[in-house]
């Protein structure tokens, strides 16, 4: 009998830098607890939270400000597995099931990776062409379609 597999409820954001449209800068950083793995901003919906206001939580956690606009949302739940290795510390989750939000940084945000608790180790903005020479190979599928469609959508 083949166990269901549960997925962590979870918003991702594509953060865009204060000078797009003009330039299409991406914001990514390395994770601060495996080396050379880059990533969007996410993390864990609580429960009673929606994924926007976790979208916000989230941001203000991890690079230190919640003055974005929001631009767009993927339209639907997209999931993914985790690593084996990632998978046994994260039980009972099998992986996360994600929300994704394309947002704008404000003029004048500032953004830091310092946090109260880092889980970056760097960040930097990159070119939207440049984005897939960081992307993790398993989250690779997913930042993918995400990507593809806000580039068809006309963002990119």
């Amino acid at each position: 009998m083949s166990q269901e597999k549960i997925y962590r409820p979870n918003v991702a954001v594509v953060v865009l830098s204060a000078e797009y449209p003009a330039k299409k800068d991406v914001f990514i950083a390395e994770r601060s607890d495996l080396n050379d793995i880059w990533q969007f901003p996410q993390g864990g919906i609580d429960e009673g939270e929606s994924a926007e206001e976790a979208l916000f939580r989230e941001l203000e956690e991890e690079i230190g400000t919640r003055d974005v606009k929001i631009i767009s949302e993927f339209p639907e739940w997209i999931s993914y597995d985790f690593p084996s290795h990632v998978a046994k510390k994260m039980k009972p989750f099998a992986g996360q099931r994600q929300r994704y939000y394309l947002v704008q940084l404000n003029e004048g945000a500032e953004v830091c990776i310092d946090t109260e608790i880092p889980e970056f180790s760097a960040f930097k903005f990159v070119d939207f062409s440049e984005l897939s020479e960081y992307i993790a190979h398993f989250k690779r599928p997913v930042y993918e379609k995400v990507l593809s469609y806000f580039k068809e959508e006309g963002y990119f």
